[in-house]
């Protein structure tokens, strides 16, 4: 399994680099300004960097006893995501909603669109991730392409 500064590396860089792309593109895509998509940005990186540690120990602790190993196959990345996406949602919602003015629905639109920008976005970083920084108990393993 990673180590507690593996994991804190890999959530910082995460959110850091989605940052960098949603805040932009989530200002042009909701006509909104770009500091108030900045902070909506902010906090939910900010709960969605604490949810990052706290969910893959979880999950990597119960694929492991599941399954004997970390390694994850993409069917299996698939589901990581999803899972992932919909406990932040459930957390996010209530608070775009207060925090940009909008009805429920209007802040579960948007971040129902955040969450499918990430799922996508968290696929290809954790398989370019686990490729830039392999376990080595993956080594004695075939690679589950």
């Amino acid at each position: 399994m990673r180590s507690p500064l593996d994991r804190l590396r890999h959530a910082l860089s995460f959110e850091l680099i989605a940052l960098l792309l949603i805040v932009p593109l989530g200002a042009a895509v909701f006509h909104m300004p770009m500091h108030d998509i900045g902070v909506v940005g902010i906090v939910s990186a900010t709960l969605a960097t604490l949810w990052n540690l706290v969910y893959n120990y979880l999950f990597d602790v119960a694929l492991r006893r599941f399954s004997g190993t970390t390694q994850k196959s993409p069917r299996l990345r698939v589901l990581h995501a999803v899972l992932f996406e919909t406990g932040l949602l459930i957390v996010l919602m209530p608070f775009i909603a207060w925090y940009l003015g909008i009805s429920l629905w209007q802040a579960f639109v948007m971040d129902v669109s955040f969450a499918l920008f990430y799922m996508v976005y968290a696929f290809g970083f954790n398989w370019a991730y686990d490729k830039a920084f392999p376990l080595p108990e993956w080594r004695a393993t075939p690679a589950a392409e």
